[in-house]
């Protein structure tokens, strides 16, 4: 018998897994992570937070409404985190250090290798410089590589 569960429940689970120090494997569903994470595909690898910092990918809750696995793209004086999807083209969410439910530090394939999580490489700051021809990027990727995997 298969049980459905609601994302935001399911995640609570998690959050109350990461607040015991463990770490937690956790599926990433949609495409708003390309091309660093496939949704569907690939999973993450999260661990306590330590304090944001921009390039990091994390689970929060945001706006107080969903859960998202977004990186963050900037940080403000008065502690209003910003993030954003690699894959996304527009639109930012906000939240809080205690918001942030878990870093991710890898992402696991399906086969269970893992590889690391560009946030300060050269390769992630070359992808943020290219926000404004993403759509156009994105389009090819999804149209030719996302296909063959």
């Amino acid at each position: 018998m298969i049980k459905t569960v609601p994302n935001n429940d399911a995640i609570a689970a998690v959050a109350d897994l990461i607040k015991e120090g463990r770490n937690v494997v956790l599926p990433v569903k949609g495409n708003s992570m390309l091309p660093f994470i496939i949704g569907g595909k690939e999973s993450v690898e999260l661990i306590p937070p330590p304090k944001a910092q921009v390039g990091d990918v994390i689970l929060a809750w945001v706006d107080g409404t969903h859960y998202v696995v977004h990186r963050v793209i900037s940080i403000s004086a008065d502690g209003d985190i910003t993030l954003m999807g690699d894959g996304n083209i527009r639109g930012f969410e906000h939240c809080r250090q205690e918001d942030i439910v878990g870093k991710a530090i890898n992402v696991v394939a399906a086969n269970g290798k893992k590889r690391s999580l560009p946030n300060d490489s050269l390769s992630w700051k070359l992808w943020n410089m290219l926000r404004p021809v993403r759509r156009w990027i994105l389009a090819v990727y999804r149209r030719t590589i996302l296909k063959m995997i």
